[in-house]
């Protein structure tokens, strides 16, 4: 963490007994911890809570390993805006080794296609914000998030179950600034500079895991995604004709190495997310269905996550034994849902990762990745504590199965389905029904007609 930088100013001791000490002193202002990223949102928050709430504005910034590794600017701006203290919080090597690995070991994957790039920062920052309330004696913590967006509970959930008496100030639900457009306006009114113009209204989020791109065009599902919003990643059109191969290392579930240089696990991000981005991988434009119910269409580029992901996914073909591999999908679910869904430090979500956790002791190994034009395929991978035997797998001469052994195992394990055959299965449900459909009729039989003896 930086060094704070504030306004405040520091009380002369020496002019205690002069006449101004007995003057009426303005009341304390009550302060509060901004999560601060610089953008529009956050700018126009940072000065409403000053002219419309009275605060005094904490304003922090974390470097999670967005575009801008110096937020040296988005920290003085803030000062200059008026905050009392403003900080620039380097976590890039914690989110990368307390976050990344977690979302790696469970391949975390929303609605089977979102790295959770925007979902897995949240927590962290939240953290953050929590220590710095506690160092200032702060009671309040505001965001900038909308009314519909999920990251609103991301936020406040992390922060209540890290300090369930801390106050959450929202200012985008309570004011009547109802669009982008509407905020650009009142920042232009109020002295707040903003890099956004009603002609590039795009809200971006971004960090080491990719890039969430959203608002603008975009909302209109039917629209092909423009060209500009892409940065990370070339057209796969125009990527390189010829492939280009990667090996990655993986150590206890976690990548260690790029053909065989040992790196930190944020540096191998970094690398490939510009070695897969100039091919083209990496891009996604879905529609997914939001926390708040509703469904939002969001463009993604996520180089390295989506190499790395397929990368760990085929190591744990190769190491996990098939039960557990197959159980595993489900408890991956479930980990990405409660992720996306605010849900980082809940009894369940620590559970899940410990049980993926588990998983991991034996997924050591190297996996050899083929990137080309937009496509990133696992076409090699070996470990040392490979489930694959080849001669047992082979149809050649090296062939080692007892192929015998074969019809006991098929006879054992169709035993339940045989029984059922024989008492329950297709000639006794044609029965059955030839029996329900003669009932049918009879209940459906006119009576029968009464004859009057008289």
């Amino acid at each position: 963490m930086e060094a704070m930088k504030t306004n405040e100013t520091t009380p002369d001791a020496t002019k205690q007994e002069s006449a101004a000490s007995f003057e009426p002193c303005a009341p304390a202002k009550q302060k509060v911890v901004l999560a601060y990223s610089g953008g529009l949102d956050t700018s126009v928050c940072l000065k409403w809570l000053q002219e419309e709430k009275g605060f005094d504005v904490i304003a922090v910034c974390g470097n999670v390993g967005q575009d801008e590794s110096d937020l040296s600017a988005i920290k003085q701006k803030a000062l200059d805006m008026g905050a009392i203290a403003s900080f620039a919080v380097d976590m890039r090597e914690e989110y990368a080794n307390e976050f990344l690995t977690c979302a790696l070991a469970a391949n975390g994957l929303y609605e089977n296609a979102y790295p959770l790039l925007s979902a897995l920062s949240r927590p962290l920052l939240s953290k953050h914000l929590v220590a710095i309330a506690h160092a200032f004696g702060a009671a309040c913590i505001a965001h900038g998030c909308t009314g519909k967006g999920n990251d609103q509970v991301r936020f406040e959930t992390s922060i209540k179950a890290l300090d369930p008496a801390l106050e959450i100030v929202a200012p985008v639900r309570e004011w009547n600034l109802h669009s982008r457009e509407a905020e650009i306006e009142w920042a232009k009114q109020h002295g707040v500079p903003v890099a956004a113009t009603k002609q590039s209204p795009y809200s971006i989020d971004d960090n080491l895991w990719g890039r969430a791109i959203e608002c603008g065009a975009l909302e209109d599902p039917w629209c092909e995604p423009p060209a500009d919003i892409w940065t990370m990643t070339v057209d796969p059109a125009c990527a390189p004709d010829e492939p280009e191969y990667v090996e990655i290392e993986f150590e206890r579930g976690v990548p260690c190495k790029l053909d065989g240089v040992s790196m930190t696990f944020a540096d191998i991000v970094k690398t490939l997310n510009e070695q897969a981005g100039k091919h083209g991988v990496g891009r996604l434009d879905m529609v997914e269905n939001r926390l708040v119910g509703v469904k939002s269409r969001e463009c993604y580029e996520v180089p390295a996550a989506q190499v790395l992901i397929a990368a760990h996914k085929a190591l744990e073909t190769l190491c996990l034994d098939g039960a557990t591999q197959h159980y595993k999908l489900g408890v991956e679910q479930q980990w990405a849902t409660a992720v996306y869904e605010g849900l980082w430090f809940s009894p369940l979500k620590m559970a899940l990762d410990s049980f993926c956790s588990a998983t991991q002791r034996f997924v050591t190994g190297t996996v050899k990745m083929k990137l080309f034009k937009g496509s990133c395929t696992a076409v090699g991978r070996k470990s040392p504590y490979s489930l694959y035997d080849f001669g047992l797998a082979s149809y050649g001469a090296e062939d080692a199965f007892d192929h015998g052994a074969a019809q006991g195992f098929i006879e054992l394990h169709g035993l339940p389905v045989s029984t059922w055959s024989a008492k329950q299965g297709p000639a006794a449900h044609a029965a059955a029904s030839a029996a329900d459909a003669e009932d049918d009729g009879l209940r459906r039989a006119p009576a029968p007609a009464v004859v009057d003896a008289a």
